[in-house]
């Protein structure tokens, strides 16, 4: 039997949606406090932590929050991309309704850690600005635990905006450190996606999201290599 089919459901229940930690708000409220264009990095942080988001089967995401890292079916050969913004990962989940994406996780990640991820960043296109060849780039790609990728970020709708959002791609040291190491906890939040995704589908005046704002970066020579909008200012 696949246990990521829906079956698995019944052996680790989604929480209620009342009873979560990650901390929301309107949409409409929340749109109107972040830029419209740029790339920044958009998440719901504190002193201590940052919350990505991932979403997986029933199987890898339910064992995820059953037990606070990633075990079981979760394999740590494979690339594993991590995105902070709420909303772009419902874009890529099409709102946790795609085959293997049905459970959506938050996972808030040690914010030193998340830090390091930034700073071991390997942009996934060449970029000549900084590296001085194809070659020097390739090669710095191939040997990378972190790749760098900006994407279009997403209205609920899908349609596509201006800003872009960021997302982090793991692999070897850096994917088994974020697997147990560097996680503070994780949460399922699958009912309340599919809370959501009804708000979204009747009007977005219902719709409620998590509070995100943008993620400081306060090392002007990190802040150019991620190649992050100048048109913020970092309070934190």
């Amino acid at each position: 039997m696949d246990i990521c089919q829906d079956d698995f459901l019944s052996y680790f229940p989604s929480p209620e949606p009342d009873k979560m930690k990650l901390i929301t708000t309107d949409y409409l409220t929340q749109i109107n406090q972040l830029p419209q264009v740029g790339r920044h990095i958009v998440a719901q942080y504190d002193d201590h932590s940052v919350v990505v988001y991932q979403a997986y089967c029933p199987a890898i995401g339910h064992f995820a929050a059953t037990h606070g890292y990633f075990g079981g079916e979760f394999k740590l050969d494979r690339m594993s991309w991590i995105k902070t913004n709420f909303l772009w990962m419902m874009y890529r989940s099409a709102w946790g309704t795609k085959e293997g994406q049905e459970v959506t996780l938050a996972i808030w990640v040690k914010r030193k850690a998340f830090d390091e991820i930034l700073e071991a960043a390997i942009h996934s296109q060449y970029v000549p600005k900084y590296y001085s060849s194809s070659e020097e780039w390739q090669k710095a790609l191939k040997s990378s635990h972190v790749r760098l990728q900006w994407d279009p970020d997403h209205h609920p709708s899908g349609t596509k905006l201006a800003r872009r959002a960021i997302q982090l791609g793991l692999r070897g040291e850096f994917l088994a450190n974020y697997a147990r190491d560097w996680i503070v906890k994780i949460e399922d939040i699958s009912e309340f996606v599919s809370q959501q995704r009804q708000n979204m589908a009747l009007n977005c005046e219902n719709l409620v999201v998590p509070i995100e704002k943008i993620y400081p970066v306060l090392d002007s020579t990190l802040r150019e290599k991620l190649e992050l909008s100048q048109s913020y200012t970092a309070t934190e």
